[in-house]
């Protein structure tokens, strides 16, 4: 998720529980990959093993080029993202745009594939609207071109990300192929994980958005899968881990930038944890007006 999950929140999604993350979306123009953009979605910290680099794209031979970037940056692993539903991002056939093209998203993995000697992964959706599904085709295509495991959103890209994500097809494909199926889209409860993966027999599960404001969600999964509980975490551990994430957005972006990052992730944290803080939206209000890296840590060491 670009602009999302960058290296601070990977970061703190790790210590919280997190596999591993993936860095957020990065154009396959590699002579883009020095601006002011694009560097930090590059950048990932000592606590991130393995480093994935997730691209896009629209065409074979500059996701090819961008996959042995990739890989020259000491990638281990590459994702192509065939699923992002943004305007700008299909307005250019990238992301789940792709999708419309069978044959172009076969060059465009086979390329991928055959130009590192890492693995190389799929992000993707069900398909372009609900009346052309085409996800058991991809899957069955990335299978062959060499993909060694899919990432599948339970929605359309006609959805974005409205109504309810399914699950259905996500299970179908796990039948179907034998790479490693992850499934993804509304898991926001280590419920809701436990019944996705009941539904969907996948490997495991991509998950962004339900982390936002709770990174500490991928321990209580990791806990309710094991013992069938797991713990609400008080308002102590929860200030810690908004002060750590707060002081790694600040060593991560310079100046402003920092400033603006943090003001997006407080307000998710103050959302999601609002019978702890009170009320979030007066409390954000007050944090949106602070102009420093150090008024936004000194506004949140005193709440």
């Amino acid at each position: 998720m670009a602009g999302v999950t960058d290296a601070p929140f990977r970061d703190i999604a790790i210590q919280c529980g997190a596999d591993y993350g993936i860095s957020e979306m990065v154009t396959s123009q590699i002579s883009l990959w020095q601006s002011k953009k694009t560097q930090p979605r590059l950048k990932s910290h000592f606590i991130e093993q393995p480093k994935i680099i997730q691209i896009a794209g629209a065409s074979a031979d500059v996701i090819r080029d961008a996959a042995s970037a990739s890989q020259a940056l000491h990638a281990d692993a590459i994702e192509i993202n065939m699923g992002c539903p943004a305007k700008k991002v299909c307005n250019v056939l990238a992301g789940s745009a792709l999708l419309q093209n069978e044959k172009l998203v076969a060059e465009i993995l086979t390329a991928a594939v055959n130009s590192v000697g890492i693995p190389v992964y799929l992000k993707t959706r069900l398909g372009w609207d609900h009346q052309t599904k085409n996800i058991l085709r991809i899957a069955q295509l990335a299978e062959d071109c060499g993909i060694q495991a899919l990432a599948i959103h339970g929605r359309t890209r006609s959805d974005f990300y409205n109504g309810h994500a399914e699950y259905d097809l996500i299970a179908q494909v796990k039948q179907l192929v034998k790479i490693k199926v992850f499934a993804n889209g509304d898991i926001t409860t280590p419920e809701k994980a436990c019944e996705v993966l009941h539904i969907t027999g996948c490997d495991g599960l991509y998950i962004g958005r339900g982390a936002l404001g709770k990174p500490w969600l991928f321990q209580q999964i990791r806990d309710y899968l094991g013992t069938g509980s797991y713990q609400e975490y008080d308002k102590k551990f929860i200030h810690q881990y908004m002060l750590q994430h707060l002081e790694l957005i600040q060593q991560h972006y310079a100046g402003i930038a920092g400033v603006r990052f943090a003001r997006k992730h407080v307000k998710w944290y103050l959302q999601e944890n609002r019978l702890v803080f009170g009320d979030a939206v007066s409390l954000f209000e007050k944090f949106a007006q602070l102009d420093s890296a150090a008024l936004q840590l000194e506004f949140i060491a005193q709440l």
